[in-house]
């Protein structure tokens, strides 16, 4: 039996994505992006006529942010010397939605921060592949982090005993966005979540029920 496991998204809880993204898109595309609408069907909006974006070029943006932007992403707050501290007593793997084409520069972006950790891209839910990196590593116990509620379905379906953390560390949109109803608990800044995690790894691995208490804690 290896050491706990903990698997964490990047883009807002290592990472600032959404803001970055906005002021870019102001600034050099003049499109205005209200954060506060999580789909960005609606979300991003042509700032001369307030018409939303044609979907293919809300991608291209995004692809283009991610081509020559990642430059502008800092860290969130308290995330780098958590995950250090962290590490002592655990492995730590990175589970990322950025995609193959900007995979390498993903690594050596949170490699310069002194995050030299494994990171694995990925398309869609996180379950699946989720599933496959515990059943490789075959830890003690397995602790999944991630701002987006989609991902806690889908790893509480495919990896029910792993520990789910919903965690959304950009202020500007935490507020609006609500507890993810599969996850075993909501924590939007890293010094509580730094204890939640601890105590979890202390635990043991989750009741393998599928949970819906979206509660704060």
């Amino acid at each position: 039996m290896t050491r706990p496991l903990i698997i964490t998204d990047c883009d807002e809880v290592l990472l600032h994505m959404v803001v970055p993204f906005r002021h870019w898109l102001d600034k050099t595309h003049d499109v205005h992006f209200d954060m506060h609408d999580r789909s960005f069907a609606e979300a991003l909006r042509h700032k001369d006529s307030g018409e939303p974006l044609e979907r293919e070029l809300v991608w291209q943006l995004l692809v283009g942010f991610f081509d020559t932007e990642m430059h502008r992403q800092a860290p969130i707050a308290g995330a780098v010397d958590a995950l250090l501290r962290l590490s002592r007593v655990a492995d730590i793997e990175v589970l990322t939605n950025i995609g193959e084409r900007h995979h390498q520069q993903r690594i050596a972006q949170l490699a310069a921060l002194g995050l030299d950790f494994p990171v694995h891209w990925n398309q869609g839910g996180k379950g699946r592949p989720l599933a496959d990196i515990v059943a490789d590593r075959q830890p003690s116990i397995a602790l999944f982090i991630d701002d987006l509620a989609e991902h806690h379905h889908s790893v509480a379906t495919h990896a029910p005993d792993v520990w789910r953390l919903h965690m959304v560390g950009e202020a500007e949109i935490a507020a609006g966005v609500p507890a993810a109803p599969y996850a075993h608990a909501r924590i939007d800044d890293w010094v509580a979540a730094e204890a939640w995690i601890m105590q979890r790894l202390a635990q043991g691995p989750a009741p393998k029920d599928i949970v819906t208490t979206g509660a704060m804690s």
